[in-house]
């Protein structure tokens, strides 16, 4: 239904429009009229016309004037200005207030049809726009807690750099550092954390406290775990000024508040401290340090005895990303920032070689331990028997540092070696079984199952390995099959369909057309076997 307001102090003109729009568009059209300009505007505040017939000049108030009035209030109604001059100050100025078209009196009966079909047109085109934008907005706010709580566990689990990134570019994430906050709930009465009993609880209220700690902090919000939500926080720096941890103090406290008098839940918050986005894990567990240390409704790590303290000018990010990169394998990265670690103990300590010394064994112990944790290097208790001597015996820090990179390059080189072993042999493993057996229906799951990987992590590594979806290799192995076996005369077609594992031979057809630009029987026809 559209709401048509006819705005004219002329009687015939005004009974003129109503008849045609009645007669035209039956039973799709309310209309309403005004006379003067008073009464336009008026009327327009309370039915709020989708399109209005605008008279310019009419008793005190003229068309313009009303028009940029009606404007103030409702920006969507479509003006079609009615004139018997030709003026074209007033054609400028309707323009400039957004008039859908200008109609020199006298008009036609096409003509009003034919301006208010395109009127009607636009504002379909309009409401469309609003519902998609809409359904858009709808679907973002139903999908954005998933990718939420998948970041938070690309943190907490410490999954790959670019499974955390891609979640970071999916929320729109710039920020390399953050930290993290966990907002526990406990027994109002006893002031004692039940777990269980309060994670049943709070299921319930989830939603709405979830929508308090978004409109209180306007922080990535995760899931419920257990009694707990985690939270993070995005940051420009690695440090965190007293002015902001004060605010984020106060600003958590009146969430807490708002909690305790909205749904009559008790909460406690603890706050970790700024880390590097791929080491907020750490962070976490500095926000849970807190809520141990104190007993206090709010808790930052920075004001506890929680965590690593370092001095003012140690290069704490820079280890964790050194550590990161060894964790991940990548030797590259892990050349990079074990050079940039060892110049900044070469340039700031110059006369503390056995300090250093002393640091390059201790990161390089640990980054062994990494990959032995990978699977990427067998433990030897005897292994290291030669670290110590070999470390003491540097001579100055040239040496030193080629010992240091040369051992965190190489633990970070087992990780990749022992990556690329798995990931090697179990395609290998998937493409023999599919080699054995495309002739069958087989499937994605069937294929996982048999190299005992989950169907979603299996798509991923093969399609890295092979550059190729499972569909798409199965399909292209079974096209080269088909066209091998056409080249024997004896063989038909759709005995060919079948032994490639396509029941259906119009089905196949399609596939191979797709794949050759000609259907089995153009392609056989075309290609000449001996």
């Amino acid at each position: 239904m559209y709401r048509i307001m006819l705005a004219d102090d002329e009687g015939i003109v005004t009974d003129s429009i109503k008849f045609i729009i009645e007669k035209e568009f039956p039973g799709l059209c309310e209309t309403e009229i005004a006379k003067t300009g008073r009464a336009v505007i008026e009327l327009a505040e309370t039915f709020r016309p989708d399109i209005a017939f605008m008279d310019i000049q009419m008793p005190g108030i003229n068309g313009i004037e009303a028009m940029r009035e009606i404007r103030r209030t409702n920006s969507s109604t479509v003006f079609i200005i009615l004139s018997a001059y030709d003026k074209f100050d007033y054609a400028k100025e309707a323009i400039n207030l957004g008039a859908f078209d200008y109609l020199n009196k006298p008009f036609s009966k096409e003509m009003i049809v034919e301006v208010l079909g395109r009127a009607m047109k636009q504002i379909d085109s309009a409401k469309e726009k609003r519902r998609q934008e809409l359904s858009i907005r709808e679907k973002i706010e139903t999908v954005t807690p998933v990718i939420e709580s998948g970041f938070i566990y690309s943190i907490l689990f410490q999954e790959s750099k670019e499974v955390t990134e891609n979640y970071k570019n999916l929320l729109g994430i710039e920020e390399d550092h953050g930290y993290m906050m966990v907002l526990s709930v406990v027994d109002a009465e006893s002031d004692f954390e039940n777990p269980v009993g309060s994670g049943i609880r709070v299921q319930s209220e989830y939603t709405r406290i979830r929508d308090m700690i978004k409109g209180r902090l306007g922080c990535v919000t995760g899931p419920l775990l257990s009694n707990k939500i985690i939270c993070f926080f995005p940051q420009k720096t690695g440090r965190m000024e007293y002015d902001d941890r004060v605010r984020i103090i106060s600003r958590s406290e009146e969430l807490l508040k708002e909690l305790l008098e909205k749904t009559g839940i008790s909460a406690r918050i603890g706050i970790g401290s700024v880390q590097p986005v791929e080491a907020a894990a750490d962070s976490y567990r500095d926000a849970l340090g807190a809520l141990n240390v104190s007993k206090s409704g709010v808790a930052h790590a920075s004001d506890l005895a929680v965590g690593c303290d370092y001095e003012p000018d140690y290069p704490a990010d820079l280890e964790k990303k050194l550590f990161a990169a060894v964790g991940e394998g990548d030797v590259g990265l892990t050349r990079e920032y074990s050079s940039d670690f060892f110049a900044w103990m070469r340039e700031s300590h110059p006369d503390a070689l056995i300090d250093a010394k002393l640091k390059s064994l201790e990161f390089v112990l640990w980054a062994e331990h990494l990959s032995y944790e990978s699977g990427g290097m067998t433990y030897r208790f005897l292994h290291r028997s030669d670290y110590l001597p070999s470390v003491m015996g540097c001579k100055d820090f040239d040496e030193l540092e080629s010992w240091f990179a040369g051992k965190m390059i190489e633990a970070a080189h087992n990780i990749t070696v022992k990556k690329e072993e798995k990931l090697g042999g179990l395609i290998e493993e998937a493409k023999r079984y599919i080699a054995e057996n495309y002739s069958k229906d087989i499937s994605l799951d069937e294929v996982s199952g048999k190299v005992d990987v989950s169907p979603y992590y299996f798509t991923r590594l093969f399609k890295e390995e092979t550059g190729e979806t499972f569909l798409e290799y199965l399909t292209r192995l079974r096209i080269d099959c088909a066209k091998e076996l056409m080249k024997d005369p004896a063989v038909s077609i759709k005995d060919i369909c079948t032994r490639v594992g396509y029941s259906d031979p119009n089905y196949f057809s399609r596939i191979f057309k797709k794949a050759e630009g000609k259907t089995p029987t153009e392609y056989r026809a075309g290609n000449v076997y001996e």
